[in-house]
């Protein structure tokens, strides 16, 4: 289930386009984007791969990041009930990490060009994670849920606090490690928790809609480099299939994409092996392909006005 497939009022016939039907989870774009560029970095220092392209790639989720910022202001401030409507969603209401999640990743893109940008990016974005991994854990917690809202997005706050220590290994404040040692804590019991509810809502409830198939590959964001391609191949084949229409919610799958190469580039230099450096490479090659279909598929429904469509 994704932004774009859950309507918060009256089905109609479709009438106009509007700024009010900008998705959230399109800042999902950003973590998949800035995440290649790092993925990139990996690959530039382990199979010698040319550098600028990747800086090219990483300043392009900084542009994005920023309109998508623009954008999302203009609709709250001309529509604000309609971005009330989605915070308060039980499903909706997780893909605001997004939003954080692009911060923490641009805060690591940064650190070549301003140590000094990194360091408040990544300090602002870490304090608004924490923030919105509260409420949303508040709102789970304090209201009765149904099994057909306990999807993967729920793992998005999570997988958040976790990003906050991912990226803030190298911050150089006093209180740094402390930060990144509650993030990693806090994240890892959220993501427990919400996977094995996931896994019994995928094992007892019908299959996912088919729109909400791509946000299967939440699931493998939290996990190292072994359970995580495991599970990437066991949740592909549900994933990649042909009668899954396309929608904005395809961005779910590339940020999991893209911790994944990185791990992989990262574990295959410390094993030195050559073998482990070829498939990673292989699996750097997979992951630059999906996200270049799913960015022109994005720009294709964004020119023709069906990603501003008013039901």
């Amino acid at each position: 289930m994704t932004v774009q497939s859950m309507d918060l009022s009256n089905s109609t016939p479709l009438t106009r386009r509007s700024i009010s039907q900008l998705p959230i989870n399109l800042f999902a774009s950003v973590m998949g984007i800035t995440g290649l560029s790092l993925a990139w970095r990996e690959a530039t220092r382990t199979i010698g791969l040319p550098a600028l392209p990747g800086e090219y790639v990483g300043w392009l989720g900084t542009s994005i990041f920023l309109s998508l910022a623009l954008g999302y202001a203009f609709k709250w401030h001309r529509h604000p009930a309609t971005v009330a409507a989605e915070f308060a969603h039980p499903v909706q209401s997780n893909f605001f990490a997004t939003v954080a999640i692009g911060l923490l990743l641009q805060s690591a893109f940064l650190n070549r060009y301003s140590p000094l940008l990194s360091e408040v990016v990544w300090t602002a974005a870490s304090a608004l994670t924490f923030a919105l991994a509260y409420v949303v854990a508040r709102g789970f917690l304090g209201r009765q849920q149904s099994r057909d809202t306990t999807l993967p997005p729920l793992l998005i706050p999570g997988v958040a606090t976790l990003d906050i220590a991912v990226t803030g290994h190298a911050m150089p404040f006093a209180w740094a490690h402390e930060v990144n040692m509650l993030a990693f804590s806090v994240g890892s019991v959220i993501a427990a928790v919400f996977i094995a509810l996931i896994f019994s809502r995928l094992r007892h409830e019908d299959p996912l809609p088919a729109l909400a198939r791509p946000s299967l590959m939440v699931l493998v964001a939290p996990f190292a480099v072994g359970f995580a391609l495991f599970l990437m191949l066991v949740l592909s084949p549900m994933v990649f299939r042909s009668h899954v229409p396309f929608s904005v919610g395809w961005w779910a799958i590339s940020f999991p994409l893209a911790a994944l190469s990185i791990a992989f580039f990262r574990y295959a230099a410390s094993a030195e092996s050559t073998v482990l450096t070829g498939l990673a490479g292989l699996f750097f090659l997979f992951l630059a392909g999906a996200i270049a279909v799913v960015f022109y598929r994005t720009i294709s429904i964004t020119l023709t006005g069906r990603l501003f469509e008013v039901r």
